[in-house]
């Protein structure tokens, strides 16, 4: 093959792309053998901090308490509830290591009980492929009924009339694209076509408000979103579109019960908060009687909306730190916002099933707090934790967090979350984890990580860079790591690195980075641009061949990416992606020791790409460094579905991480 000759790898029928990824991933088995001891050592150290035997916090719906637990041993999670009582008898409604039993890969994707409490309906992938097979089940015999629906995305929701279920289908570019409504014990080819979206850009998804009042059909590209109301207590009227799609608007709804509160970005870059009477039938006013509920501020994002009888809860975003906002909706009292000891944190919507429930759940995560469970009273304003996930042998008085900040060459100043074990002195000489992302106005959350103890004993600094592209600034935060701006996210996670040192964290001869997917683009950018700035790269599923794929309409997600990245058909975009791709921009140079993962599966991010860049790397590189490429060959996107299969695929990076960043810490301190 000539030295640019590598579009072979793309042929997925061809022998020799089967016989390339098993080569590849037989050399990574021989070069990772010396390090079997380290990586079991891991693997058990990752497997110990689990309690293999646990349960979520129940949550209420009607006169039943759901919740999933697992079981020592066993890979899958089990979904179960009690009635009357969360310590009642259990009764189980999936359990997902049976399901498991047959396949080497099996993942739930979504699941819900019909109204009555009567069915379970769920969609599984057995390969990886995030094409998922539709079956509803009978809680209390067990029984599957006889239909099968294939193709479908993830969502699913029931009408109220406990026989009516809508369903999502993929095209033959994987794009979510029509919603059906289907009968029990009908035959599914005679579904109704509820909506088709025909844009390319667009993909469908659905959901039921917590008032169980609507079901909501919401289509969405990467800049333009809009949601059509389904009557869930006549589901055969069809659906009823709340405003007219209009490029670069919008907009997502919570159902209020007697009206709707509209999360739009209408006038407001950070999103501001509208309130929509309804008439009594559920017809939504006009947008003249629309008015104003939570206005926009040029300082926090408005990132989500939960709506109750008496109050409104709001997730917010200032300064890279979210909040939770309560407010009244008789506005008998001022709004409230909850006080949190963690500075560095995650905070994410719980489990909050009841529409007049004057309880708000939350989970709070940060670097050195598990994952921790509260229940608020909307009311007294008190907070209550149900349940911190214990970690076996975790002690948090043994590290410490903090915020630093970058400062980009145009002045921007870019948050890093740092971890770093007790007693740290920043003399430079640490080993150091930087892992980044950047991209689609995702949040990097600083959350707990189980994996990065294991570093953290071994004396490593873990640090997140939360570079634009992301939404941890604002909507403006990602609007200028995108498009024409994308290369602010390569040059903001160097100036992090760069500070990292600079501050005396760690040192260029430390430093490890890793990202997946788009944060895999990430990882390759940066390498090129940079390769004398890091010591080690895990680069997982990344998104690499980026000019390739992005003119090929034909590859799923393309046409839906275009306001992301932008259309290379158009010569100024053509210019600005080839300037940065990956696979288009390895020199003949040196580079770090690199870790590359691919999933043969993986619908996201096409296994040619990394496939196509190593090769290309293995050509041009001149050091004689580590470059590791490892296929899952039954496996997708993300990887292992089996839990402790993908412990022992983080044993393996990690294994390599530790090896050529800090080989003299193989074990812990």
């Amino acid at each position: 093959m000539s030295r640019d000759d590598l579009t072979w790898l793309r042929r997925r029928g061809d022998p020799r792309v089967l016989e390339f990824l098993e080569r590849e991933n037989e050399r990574a088995k021989r070069e990772m053998a010396e390090l079997a001891e380290l990586e079991e050592r891991l693997y058990r150290e990752f497997r110990d901090r689990i309690q293999e035997d646990d349960r979520s916090v129940p949550a209420r719906r009607g006169e039943y308490f759901y919740y999933y637990r697992t079981e020592k041993g066993k890979s899958y999670r089990i979904w179960a509830r009690t009635h009357g009582d969360p310590e009642g008898d259990e009764e189980v409604i999936l359990d997902e290591n049976e399901l498991a039993e047959p396949h080497e890969f099996f993942a739930v994707g979504g699941h819900a009980v019909s109204p009555d409490h009567r069915f379970v309906a769920y969609v599984y992938d057995t390969i990886g492929d995030e094409e998922h097979t539709l079956v509803v089940k009978e809680i209390a015999t067990g029984r599957h009924l006889p239909e099968r629906i294939q193709r479908t995305a993830e969502d699913l929701a029931w009408a109220e009339d406990g026989g009516t279920l809508f369903y999502v289908t993929r095209d033959e570019l994987k794009r979510a694209y029509r919603v059906y409504r289907h009968r029990l014990g009908f035959d599914p080819a005679d579904d109704t076509l509820v909506f088709e979206e025909h844009d390319p850009a667009f993909h469908v998804s659905l959901r039921k408000t917590r008032s169980r009042r609507f079901v909501l059909v919401v289509t969405a590209s990467a800049i333009t979103r809009d949601t059509l109301l389904v009557d869930a207590h006549a589901p055969q009227r069809g659906v009823r579109r709340l405003l007219q799609r209009e490029r670069g608007l919008e907009y997502d709804v919570s159902d209020g019960g007697d009206v709707l509160f509209v999360r739009t970005n209408l006038d407001a870059a950070n999103f501001r908060v509208l309130r929509v009477p309804l008439e009594p039938d559920g017809i939504p006013a006009p947008f003249e009687a629309w008015v104003e509920e939570l206005p926009h501020s040029p300082d926090v994002m408005v990132a989500s909306v939960a709506a109750f009888r008496d109050h409104l809860v709001f997730l917010e975003r200032e300064n890279a730190v979210p909040h939770l906002r309560v407010r009244a909706r008789d506005g008998s009292r001022p709004d409230h916002r909850v006080p949190h000891e963690e500075d560095v944190r995650s905070v994410q919507f719980g489990e909050n099933l009841e529409f007049d429930s004057a309880t708000f759940r939350y989970v709070l995560s940060a670097p050195v707090t598990p994952p921790s469970t509260y229940d608020l009273d909307l009311r007294t304003e008190r907070t209550t934790l149900r349940k911190r996930e214990h970690v076996p042998g975790f002690d948090a008085a043994r590290y410490r967090t903090e915020r630093v900040w970058a400062t980009a060459d145009d002045g921007a100043r870019i948050p890093i979350s740092v971890v770093y074990p007790e007693g740290f002195e920043r003399h430079g000489d640490h080993p150091c984890l930087l892992n980044g992302y950047g991209a689609y106005g995702i949040c990097y959350e600083p959350a707990f990580s189980i994996l990065a103890l294991s570093l953290l004993d071994r004396g490593f600094v873990y640090a997140i860079a939360h570079v634009r592209g992301g939404g941890e600034m604002g909507e403006a935060w990602h609007e200028h790591g995108k498009m024409l701006y994308k290369r602010n996210t390569f040059t903001d996670f160097i100036r992090c690195a760069e500070t990292l040192i600079e501050m005396g964290f760690t040192s260029t001869e430390r430093l490890g980075i890793q990202g997946r997917s788009a944060g895999g683009l990430l990882m390759g950018a940066v390498t090129n641009m940079r390769p004398d700035l890091f010591r080690s790269v895990i680069a997982g599923v990344p998104f690499v061949d980026v000019l390739a794929t992005m003119l090929d309409p034909s590859i799923p997600l393309t046409v839906i990416e275009y306001e992301e990245w932008g259309d290379p058909r158009m010569p100024d975009y053509y210019d600005y992606i080839r300037s940065y791709s990956p696979f288009d921009n390895v020199r003949e140079t040196g580079y770090p020791h690199m870790l590359v993962t691919a999933g043969l599966h993986d619908p996201r991010v096409q296994y040619w790409e990394p496939a196509r860049w190593v090769a290309r790397l293995r050509e041009r590189r001149t050091d004689d460094g580590r470059l590791i490429f490892r296929t899952a060959m039954g496996a997708g996107h993300m990887g292992p579905s089996d839990r402790y299969a993908w412990l022992r695929d983080k044993a393996f990076e990690y294994a390599f991480l530790v090896d050529t960043v800090a080989p003299e810490h193989r074990d812990p301190r």
